[in-house]
């Protein structure tokens, strides 16, 4: 059996909705393996602007919890079937790997590209998944930009959430979509 080329396997990459996303998930050993691969990237001044926070078992439950009281709070008359899809936002993927971006500001590397750098963390840890014979997406949502919820992960004043990447065992085979026409996206530039 040969292996596909590199560039087949980043072709063939595709999210797998976390609602389409079970047991199993990762083990330890290869959570890390995929954190591994998923660490290298592009990080100008070396500052490893991120970091990572597992969601799995029981905890996912308690977060959707949260969340569901968070919604309430926003907003008292919130539709039921807004609070419980929120209730259940994390309760699909056996495994959710919150990626969070560190930011130091003020630093001679500008805070846009420490971010960027955080952003190329998510989409490796996608192709490591993949890579490994899981399904993974990349989600935010308004939690990933909510204080309270910041508070409720145990965030610093200056970590934002750069995606909750949802990793589990793909239930069935994920869709293709449309994907845009790179001729048609560049140009050249000339003096």
């Amino acid at each position: 059996m040969s292996l596909p080329s590199p560039l087949q396997f980043l072709d063939a990459r595709r999210s797998v909705p976390s609602k389409q996303l079970g047991e199993p998930g990762p083990d330890d050993a290869t959570l890390l393996r995929m954190l591994a691969s998923a660490v290298r990237v592009p990080d100008h001044g070396k500052l490893v602007p991120f970091r990572f926070i597992r969601i799995e078992g029981d905890a996912r439950h308690a977060l959707g919890e949260r969340l569901a009281a968070r919604t309430l709070h926003l907003d008292p008359d919130a539709a039921p079937a807004v609070v419980e899809k929120d209730r259940a936002r994390f309760s699909h993927a056996p495994t959710i790997i919150t990626v969070v971006a560190r930011l130091t500001a003020g630093h001679k590397v500008p805070e846009q590209e420490q971010l960027l750098t955080a952003g190329s963390v998510c989409f490796a840890l996608l192709q490591a998944a993949q890579a490994l014979g899981f399904g993974a997406q990349w989600l935010t949502g308004w939690m990933a930009y909510d204080e309270a919820v910041a508070a409720t992960l145990g965030l610093a004043p200056n970590e934002r959430v750069a995606g909750f990447i949802h990793v589990g065992t793909p239930q069935m085979e994920a869709p293709e979509r449309d994907r845009p026409d790179p001729a048609a996206l560049l140009t050249d530039w000339a003096p």
